[in-house]
């Protein structure tokens, strides 16, 4: 992780950057994608990269338990993670196991590791997965706020958006992708485990299967793909490609040899409006940045990418009066940072480090769409990361003051 921030402040970054270091990758580098767990030694060897990590500026342990390798993690070794972040005074933030059918067993997963580990635990994109789920909201707040109640440290953050996005991997049973990304091609090839994966994706797993007409693709490796299929709506593609959705699904993974990025319309906006209003949730994009520029013109995107602040501001704030402006302004900078245990950023204050924005909140608006994605927000006029301009007027300055924002853990080497 020093050697990835070394390398980034030598390149030049506009934004500040910082990171977590995730469990699933301290459990790839000691057991590759095996699906067992460490022996007494290899989780020794992880706690001591967790160690490491948090000295060299991690932000805490993260957890992403509905993938593979991730979900062969017990919820005993991400304890015994956890317990090293919570030691350098990090957090836990997780993608929990579930957030459709089996999202109160994974709430509370969550809170014995935030319990066991006597560390703050942040549930990253709080959710409710498929409609037959979306009846849990009144349940999954009482959870939590019992949990906060009961003494525990426990958080949220949310993108404001109807879909999410993924590979199509995610449906996928995760054994077969043991091994990784070739080991589970050839296991799709093999007529019998294709049989079987074929049933439990009809039959097994439908937690994980919504209905294709809910699923757009967003892009392929393969230009030919992207000609065929970009764009599109699973049911539709299936129906192109004569077979049914869980056999294109799984020809199209072996063909691509990709995960195959996908939209999947899964929640329900009302959810989303009680989720946003709760005081402990903070909000983030959970996409990569990219610009509009032509190399990113073939590669398929999430409107949160570009809309996600914006729209809280707009929609959510200023249109809608589901809270207040100045709310809205503490969730998206004093509480994060406050959460992160960030020293001397997050307000507007003496002494602190200049990060601010500066929005005309009569005009901040997102444009960004499911089908156009690729649509900048405006009403934001200026932004100074550091002091320095990057943002003036609208216009990006080509500035590149980002600094490293190091976690509780870090020691100066």
């Amino acid at each position: 992780l020093g050697g990835y921030f070394r390398y980034m402040m030598k390149k030049g970054v506009s934004p500040n950057i910082a990171s977590f270091v995730g469990a699933t990758t301290v459990r790839i580098h000691e057991l590759g994608y095996a699906k067992r767990p460490p022996t007494p030694d290899e989780l020794k060897r992880m706690q001591a990269l967790v160690k490491q990590a948090m000295e060299e500026g991690a932000m805490g342990l993260g957890s992403s338990l509905i993938y593979a390798p991730a979900d062969y993690a017990t919820t005993e070794e991400l304890i015994e993670l956890a317990k090293v972040a919570a030691s350098y005074g990090g957090m836990y933030t997780t993608h929990m196991r579930s957030e459709g059918d089996f999202i109160l067993k994974a709430l509370d997963e969550t809170f014995r590791i935030a319990k066991e580990a006597n560390i703050h635990a942040e549930i990253y994109h709080l959710k409710i997965n498929i409609a037959r789920n979306w009846n849990k909201i009144d349940t999954v707040l009482a959870k939590i706020d019992s949990a906060r109640n009961a003494g525990l440290n426990i958080t949220a953050n949310n993108y404001p958006y109807i879909a999410s996005a993924t590979g199509l991997t995610a449906r996928l049973p995760n054994w077969v992708q043991e091994g990784g990304a070739a080991a589970m091609r050839k296991r799709l090839r093999n007529h019998e485990i294709r049989k079987k994966v074929l049933y439990e994706m009809r039959m097994g797993i439908p937690y994980k299967n919504s209905d294709p007409k809910d699923v757009m693709l967003l892009g392929f490796r393969l230009d030919s793909l992207n000609k065929k299929y970009m764009g599109k709506r699973l049911d539709e593609v299936a129906r192109l490609h004569g077979k049914d959705a869980d056999e294109t699904v799984i020809d199209l993974v072996i063909r691509d040899k990709s995960t195959i990025a996908a939209v999947y319309y899964q929640q329900s906006e009302e959810n989303i409006k009680r989720i946003i209003q709760q005081p402990y949730v903070s909000f983030g994009s959970d996409g990569a940045s990219m610009s509009d520029v032509k190399v990113f013109a073939d590669w398929g995107t999430h409107p949160r990418a570009y809309g996600t602040f914006a729209r809280i501001l707009g929609q959510y704030v200023r249109e809608e009066k589901l809270f207040s402006l100045e709310e809205a302004v503490r969730r998206l900078t004093t509480l994060p940072a406050a959460n992160l245990k960030i020293k001397k950023r997050g307000c507007l204050q003496k002494g602190y480090f200049a990060d601010i924005a500066v929005f005309d909140p009569a005009f901040i608006q997102d444009h960004a769409t499911f089908e156009k994605p690729k649509q900048y927000a405006t009403g934001m006029v200026h932004v100074l990361v550091n002091g320095v301009p990057v943002l003036l007027h609208g216009e990006h300055t080509g500035a590149m003051p980002g600094r490293v924002v190091f976690g509780p853990g870090y020691k100066r080497k």
